[in-house]
């Protein structure tokens, strides 16, 4: 298997996730509440399977997964990749007892995970934290300060918090700590935003932690957060792709049917070059997207610079591709309740969390001269 091709096995795979996604999740998925948990829908994809094979994956599944679920229903989609960002920290650097209590919960869709990174001054800027974790005697710790802009808050049963332990030390003075969800002193309220997945914001007042609930090494959760973010990063320009693709189908069985001028839509010439845009963008993207997941699967050094330009052209093209499907089937698409009306809210989103495009930019610059200077 290359970057650049399936094996008929997971083409075979991504058609069955389209298919489930369109006759299994999209009923639940409509019937939830924006802006909520739909647990129902978390519960479904324990039963499938798709939330235990998260923690199995490599980057190139979590792609597939991704990229297919979105194009049949964004709110599976991004139900499965919220349970996989809050619970990777803990797969990935749980102790067996952390493991032991929140991992199969997780897996049935029984219990909802959280990843709480940003805060109100510290978006794009992560290594400014400053939920701070004060010394409370040996192995504890208080929590104070907020969190923002928080998936699945303040809904979920647990969160993987990021906080810091020593002041004035940047990057090298976070700690990651898995903290339940009914924590004294520990509160949060909804954010209502332009994306249908839940989203809120956490207040932490004097919230005790211990050397318990520290996840990896204390002083060292930057790298907990950086290497989740680098396994995701892809896995979001997959979903950006997800989305593309579906706008792109919907462009092109509009186009055709579509009366106009004496002849069909696609008849145009104008119109028919927009459609060819719009799936070389789409194509080149989803390539970049599967390069950079099997650079992470075979432990290339590169992979920070090939994620953020997964993740940056991906999202950058999802947008171009559901305005101009927007653009060529008109009024109908703006209208509520229509797929590409859905699309266009979901799809500004992927450009700012995670890593908004210019800090994209920002790490593949970085990485760039970094290699320069080592040669």
């Amino acid at each position: 298997m290359t970057a650049f091709s399936l094996e008929p096995a997971q083409l075979a795979w991504c058609a069955e996730l389209r298919a489930l996604a369109a006759e299994r999740l999209r009923p639940l998925a409509e019937k939830g509440e924006p802006g909520r948990v739909n647990r129902a829908l978390v519960a479904e994809l324990g039963r499938l399977g798709l939330v235990g094979r998260l923690f199995g994956a490599g980057a190139l599944d979590l792609c597939l997964m991704r990229e297919s679920l979105a194009q049949a229903c964004t709110e599976a989609e991004t139900a499965l990749a919220l349970q996989g960002l809050g619970a990777h920290p803990v797969h990935a650097h749980g102790t067996a007892a952390q493991r032991a209590r929140w991992l199969p919960g997780v897996t049935d869709g029984t219990a909802v995970a959280a990843f709480a990174l940003t805060e109100p001054g510290a978006g794009s800027d992560a290594a400014a934290l400053a939920l701070t974790a004060h010394p409370d005697g040996p192995g504890r710790w208080r929590l104070s300060g907020e969190k923002c802009w928080i998936s699945n808050a303040p809904e979920a049963d647990f969160y993987t918090v990021f906080a810091r332990t020593t002041p004035g030390a940047g990057a090298r003075g976070v700690t990651a700590f898995l903290l339940p969800a009914d924590r004294p002193g520990l509160t949060g309220h909804g954010l209502d935003m332009l994306s249908p997945h839940p989203i809120g914001a956490l207040g932490f007042d004097g919230v005790p932690v211990t050397a318990d609930d520290v996840l990896g090494e204390v002083d060292r959760g930057f790298r907990v957060a950086m290497g989740t973010l680098n396994l995701f990063r892809p896995s979001v320009g997959a979903f950006a792709v997800g989305m593309a693709q579906a706008a792109l189908d919907a462009t092109l069985d509009h186009t055709a049917r579509r009366d106009a001028f004496g002849g069909k839509l696609r008849d145009l010439q104008a119109v028919s070059h927009q459609v060819a845009e719009m799936a070389l963008r789409t194509e080149a993207a989803r390539l970049m997207v599967y390069a950079a997941a099997t650079a992470y699967d075979a432990g290339d050094a590169d992979v920070p610079r090939r994620s953020a330009m997964a993740k940056l052209l991906a999202t950058e093209t999802a947008q171009y591709v559901v305005d101009t499907a927007v653009q060529l089937h008109g009024a109908r698409a703006l209208r509520r309740g229509h797929l590409l009306e859905h699309l266009y809210r979901e799809v500004r989103a992927p450009r700012v969390y995670e890593g908004a495009s210019e800090v994209q930019r920002g790490i593949i610059a970085k990485e760039l001269y970094a290699r320069q200077e080592a040669r």
